[in-house]
C-alpha cells in the first residue's frame, strides 16, 4: 500500500522508520517532512494545515492510508475534511475526527468528559470573563501551587503553575485579556497534584483499544527538572513505577471508561489517545489527554513495539484491531533530545550539523532539520533525539548520551541528568 505520514518532527521520523519495515509497504510520503524522514520515503513540501493540497496529494500518488502525526490539523479538521470528500472519504485517516480531537484541543471538554465518565482527575473549574469572581473564589478554596491551563491549543505553552496567589489572580486575567490569544478565551483553574508523571499511550478503532509501551518524558529545559518548558528533552521506556499493578488500575479506571466514554457519547474515534497521568500514592490520575502520540515518548516508544505497525493501522482502519497482535520488547529505551542553544527562547536556524556518520549502537530521528545543499542543517528548536535500546535504562541511556556527544552544531545542547528519577 502507499502511504502518507503528516507531520515533520521526531515522532513523524520514528514512525516512517517503523512504516518502512512493513512488508505492506509500497511507497511512503511525508509531508512535509524533514532530513530525516527523506530517507524513508518521499517528502512533499505541503503544510500540515493545507488540507485542499494534502487531498490532491492522495489522489494523486493513490495513497490507501493517512497517518497524522501532530495535534493541530486533528483539532482542525483533516479526518472530517476526507470524510466529506466523496474522492477521499474510503481513505482511511488514522487519528480522530474534530469531535474526538476535542479531547485535546479543549481542556474544558476534557474536564467535563472525565467527570462525566467518573475518570479520576483534579478538581477544577472553568473561567471566562463572565465567571471571573466565581473563578478566583474556587482558587482560595486550593491549595497552592495554582494551575492554570489555557483551555485551547497554545503550542505546549498554556499551562501556568504558580506559587503566590496574588500572582495567581493576575495571570488569570492577562490570560482571559489574551495572553494565549483565543487559546485562553477560556482558562481551567485546576488542583494542584503531588506526584510523579508517566506518558500511556492506547490505539484504538473506536470500541477495542491496545495498551502501547508507557513512557516518561522530561519537559524542562534545565537539570534537575528545573528552568522553562519545552516541547520535550528526553523520554524513557519503560517506566519503573509503572508496574502490573498499577497499569491495571490505569486501564481499569482510566483506559475502558476513556474508550466507552467515546461511545457513550457518540463520538467516533480512530487513532491514538494519549493519556497524561500522575501518579499520586501510587493512585493514577489523569492530567491531560493527547489525541496522538507524544514527541518525543514516540522516539522511544517505537524501539519496543515489535509487531508490524502498519498491520495495526489496518486494524484501527476497519475496526477489527482486537484480531491484530501487539507484541512488545521487553527492552528499555532511551531517547536523549539535542537542542539548539536559546531554546525553547529565541535560537538560530541553519547550523550545519556534524557528525551524523559517526554514530554507532543509536537511531537518530530527526526533529528539526532540512537539507541544505549538501548538508544537514538545523531546522528548529528541538534538532535531533537520539535513541538506544539496552537491557536496562541505564545501559540505554549510556548509548544515547555517547552518540548525542558525536553530534555537533553550533550551541548545541542536551540534558545530562536524563532518567535521575527513576534511577535513583
Amino acid at each position: 500500500m502507499n502511504m502518507l505520514i503528516i507531520g515533520s518532527g521526531g515522532r513523524e521520523h520514528a514512525f516512517a522508520w517503523k512504516i518502512r519495515r512493513s512488508p505492506k509497504i509500497n511507497q511512503l510520503f511525508i509531508a512535509p517532512g524533514n532530513a530525516g524522514t527523506a530517507e524513508f520515503g518521499t517528502n512533499v513540501e505541503i503544510g500540515v494545515s493545507d488540507f485542499a493540497a494534502i487531498g490532491n496529494l492522495v489522489l494523486e500518488k493513490q495513497i490507501d492510508m493517512v497517518v497524522v502525526g501532530p495535534e493541530v490539523p486533528l483539532v482542525e479538521g483533516i479526518h472530517d475534511f476526507f470524510l466529506a470528500d466523496e474522492r477521499l472519504k474510503s481513505v482511511p485517516v488514522i487519528g480522530p475526527a474534530s469531535r474526538g480531537a476535542r479531547l485535546e484541543g479543549s481542556k474544558d471538554f476534557a474536564k467535563q468528559f472525565m467527570i462525566r465518565h467518573g475518570i479520576p482527575t483534579a478538581a477544577y473549574f472553568s473561567v471566562t470573563k463572565d465567571n471571573l469572581e466565581e473563578g478566583i473564589s474556587f482558587m482560595r478554596s486550593l491549595k497552592g501551587p495554582y494551575v492554570l491551563k489555557a483551555d485551547g491549543l497554545a503550542a505546549g505553552k498554556g499551562v501556568l503553575i504558580l506559587d503566590d496567589l496574588t500572582q495567581a489572580e493576575q495571570s488569570i486575567r492577562e490570560m482571559l485579556g489574551g495572553m494565549f490569544g483565543q487559546a485562553s478565551e477560556t482558562v481551567v483553574i485546576e488542583e494542584f497534584l503531588s506526584g510523579i508523571e508517566c506518558s500511556v499511550f492506547a490505539i484504538t478503532d473506536g470500541k477495542d483499544y491496545k495498551i502501547l509501551p508507557v513512557a516518561k518524558d522530561y519537559k524542562r529545559i534545565g537539570e534537575g527538572d528545573s528552568g522553562l518548558n519545552t516541547g520535550g528533552m528526553g523520554a524513557i521506556s519503560p517506566v519503573p513505577f509503572a508496574n502490573a499493578v498499577f497499569m491495571k488500575k490505569v486501564e481499569q479506571r482510566i483506559i475502558v471508561p476513556t474508550i466507552s466514554g467515546l461511545v457513550k457519547d457518540n463520538i467516533p474515534y480512530k487513532g491514538f489517545v494519549f493519556f497524561g497521568l500522575i501518579s499520586v500514592g501510587s493512585e493514577p490520575f489523569v492530567i491531560e489527554y493527547n489525541v496522538r502520540m507524544g514527541d518525543p515518548e514516540t522516539e522511544a516508544v517505537i524501539l519496543r513495539i515489535k509487531s508490524d505497525l502498519v498491520d495495526l493501522f489496518e486494524g484501527v482502519a476497519q475496526g477489527d484491531l482486537a484480531n491484530r497482535t501487539l507484541e512488545i520488547d521487553s527492552a528499555c529505551a532511551a531517547t536523549v533530545m539535542i537542542v539548539a542553544g536559546g531554546y525553547p527562547g529565541a535560537y538560530e536556524k541553519g547550523a550545519v550539523i556534524s557528525g551524523l556518520d559517526e554514530i554507532e549502537g543509536s537511531i537518530l530521528f530527526h526533529s528539526g532539520t532540512k537539507i541544505s545543499g549538501n548538508d544537514v542543517v538545523t531546522n528548529g528548536g528541538r534538532v535531533i533525539a537520539v535513541s538506544s535500546k539496552g537491557e536496562d535504562i541505564a545501559e540505554a541511556l549510556r548509548l544515547s548520551y555517547l552518540n548525542a556527544s558525536k553530534i555537533q552544531f553550533k550551541d548545541k545542547f542536551f540534558r545530562k541528568d536524563l532518567g535521575f528519577d527513576l534511577l535513583s
